[in-house]
């Protein structure tokens, strides 16, 4: 009996540690493979010709300690820009909404309505291109979405 309770309790210990270590490389691995972000310059750049200014704020109603943005994002017919960071993660996308949005439910409500302008790959600083045919003055709001997972990130109304 006392040895059953061992190899349990081994194989418990040892299903704990590959799902600790699958879960902490679905976390470093976005880090690890983020393409070298902007420079500050880059992003001062082209934020002086943007058109509207927004802020990235910690405490909205789904950002948590894990799924947060911070910092100044603007937007321009051209592109998107942050002057700040994102907590790393896998898959995010940037968003124009017709509102702002703060929750995953009003993310998943106004997606249908949104514009998905491109992929988001680093954590300090970005530039994002606004794809031809889209309006940013038809938007009010700029959000970051992860893909893969269905995590609201952070979001900023910018008109």
């Amino acid at each position: 009996m006392r040895r059953g309770l061992q190899r349990a309790l081994l194989v418990l210990t040892h299903l704990a540690a590959v799902a600790a270590g699958f879960a902490l490389g679905i976390y470093a691995l976005p880090i690890l493979t983020a393409p070298p972000a902007p420079s500050a310059d880059e992003v001062r750049r082209v934020q002086s010709g943007a058109t509207y200014s927004a802020t990235f704020r910690r405490d909205l109603k789904d950002s948590d300690a894990l799924h947060w943005g911070e910092g100044t994002v603007t937007v321009s017919a051209q592109s998107i820009a942050l002057s700040g960071e994102l907590a790393p993660g896998p898959d995010y996308k940037l968003y124009l909404s017709p509102e702002f949005v703060e929750t995953e439910a009003d993310f998943l409500r106004l997606k249908p309505a949104m514009a998905r302008v491109g992929d988001v790959k680093t954590f300090r600083n970005f530039l994002v291109p606004v794809p031809a045919g889209v309006d940013p003055a038809q938007y009010r709001a700029v959000i970051v979405w992860c893909e893969s997972f269905g995590q609201f990130i952070t979001a900023a109304r910018y008109r």
